[in-house]
């Protein structure tokens, strides 16, 4: 039976979803995105992808669906959305691109996206509510910690660890066996040949710190992060 689904936020990233989710209801897959709902009032009223924006956020208990995909890019915000909307018995699915290629024994938990041209090798393990944007490939034996963002064309070793809420910006190589510690950031076209610790952003081939994060706190606490859905 198909399953109604709300696409949580309009912007680029959404729309990405969107995609995904049309191809893959073309190729059999019971979830049927039905909509949008993003808080930006300009968006309100407009249509991409030919799905319709039905409203804010808090529309959502207003509106009959089976399950929801959070399209945010920020992992914080993202972070922040999942918890709650767990708390309140939502169900949060995944969207898989038909492209991507998933060997059989890999795990994805809920509300994780992998798109485009996506590879897992076998033995990994990827957490919930991670983005895997387009065309990166996650090598064997990956622990992907919850709300990840690895970007697209990101290469991981074997057995790599990124913890919960890092990003591995556009085009970084994590090397085998290194362990990317919880709300890193690695910039874009970084090679990390060492481990990395929490809350710590590297830049550069190789990688090498710049600064760390948050001082110790989580950063779903902070509630004055922006986000471009």
């Amino acid at each position: 039976m198909t399953q109604r689904i709300l696409i949580l936020g309009a912007g680029g990233h959404g729309q990405v979803v969107a995609d995904i989710l049309l191809r893959a209801a073309a190729n059999g897959n019971l979830y049927q995105p039905i909509g949008y709902l993003d808080d930006n009032p300009r968006r309100q009223g407009t249509q991409a992808l030919g799905l319709p924006v039905l409203g804010p956020l808090a529309a959502i208990s207003d509106i009959a669906h089976e399950g929801v995909v959070i399209a945010i890019g920020d992992n914080r915000v993202r972070a922040r959305l999942f918890d709650t909307l767990q708390q309140r018995g939502e169900t949060i699915v995944c969207a898989i691109h038909p492209t991507a290629i998933i060997a059989a024994d890999v795990i994805i938990g809920p509300g994780t996206m992998v798109c485009a041209g996506v590879i897992i090798n076998p033995g990994s393990v990827i957490g919930a509510n991670v983005i895997l944007n387009t065309g990166c490939t996650i090598d064997h034996h990956n622990q992907i910690g919850d709300h990840v963002h690895i970007a697209p064309g990101v290469h991981t070793g074997g057995d790599v660890v990124i913890g919960t809420g890092s990003l591995i910006g556009i085009g970084a190589i994590v090397m085998p066996q290194r362990r990317v510690g919880a709300w890193s950031i690695a910039g874009a076209g970084a090679l990390i040949h060492r481990d990395v610790p929490s809350e710590t952003v590297v830049v550069g081939v190789p990688a090498r710190p710049l600064r760390t994060r948050t001082g110790g706190t989580d950063p779903r606490l902070d509630t004055t992060t922006p986000h471009d859905a």
